[in-house]
């Protein structure tokens, strides 16, 4: 394993850096307020983009990346979703994919966009998988990436079942063997759709080996892209990750448009 991130987590003078770099900076990501700008440009962007941040997160972890996108001319959206003091992802993946659901139709319908590109961070990942798979987005979907999202489960998801205690929560939906997790690797992805999960080799909250893809026989849209000395957060607003998303989301408008002829 690369070792740049796990030394400084033991290493005193520089472990701060190294636990926001795999949990997100605490006044930014946690206290900070709601700094996402409401914007209602949807239907203005050839390209469009839907970020889904994580369990325990808010959006402005991706306060960076949207930046970026829009920058290079995508429209970009975000949603609360909800949870514990209404807004740290805490709810079950089936309630947050059916409020995905339907909150892109209500925007489509509104706006007249007929595509989205979706990006998930951790958890969003699979928020975004169920959203495809079972509660139809595959006919929106021009391509998924995920950032750390354990496609397997994680372990360490029992870090957050200890943290929720009797609260309801959706940290259970991410171990391994979950019924979501069994769910969503038991049932085919659409083909059709390009799925790409890029990982960090130095990813302390959701190990590399949960996020690798493994496509069977048939399921060839899936693509899994290796990244080292990024922590789990850091896949967010790493400029490394950037590019990569950006190269993804560009091949995939390719055949969004060769899709629709």
């Amino acid at each position: 394993m690369g070792g740049g991130v796990f030394s400084r987590l033991v290493n005193p003078w520089n472990a701060y850096e190294a636990w926001r770099d795999q949990l997100g900076s605490v006044r930014s990501i946690y206290l900070g307020g709601d700094r996402v700008v409401r914007r209602g440009d949807m239907g203005e962007h050839s390209e469009l983009v839907l970020l889904l941040h994580g369990f325990f997160q808010t959006r402005n972890l991706f306060e960076v990346m949207e930046d970026r996108l829009r920058f290079d001319g995508y429209g970009v959206m975000s949603f609360n979703l909800g949870g514990l003091l209404y807004r740290f992802n805490t709810q079950p993946v089936d309630r947050l994919a059916e409020f995905i659901s339907d909150k892109i139709e209500n925007l489509a319908e509104r706006h007249g966009f007929d595509g989205l590109h979706i990006i998930g961070h951790s958890k969003g990942g699979l928020i975004a998988r169920r959203y495809i798979q079972h509660y139809g987005g595959r006919q929106r979907a021009k391509c998924l990436i995920t950032l750390g999202t354990p496609h397997h489960g994680t372990p360490t998801a029992l870090v957050g079942v200890a943290l929720m205690g009797v609260l309801p929560s959706s940290a259970s939906d991410l171990l391994p063997r979950s019924r979501i997790i069994r769910r969503l690797n038991g049932d085919p992805f659409p083909p059709d759709i390009p799925l790409t999960s890029i990982y960090s080799r130095d990813d302390v909250v959701c190990p590399y080996w949960a996020s690798v893809l493994r496509p069977r026989k048939g399921e060839c849209s899936m693509c899994n892209v290796q990244v080292r000395d990024v922590g789990h957060s850091q896949l967010a607003w790493d400029p490394g990750v950037f590019r990569i998303v950006r190269d993804k989301l560009e091949e995939a408008s390719s055949l969004w448009r060769e899709r629709k002829g």
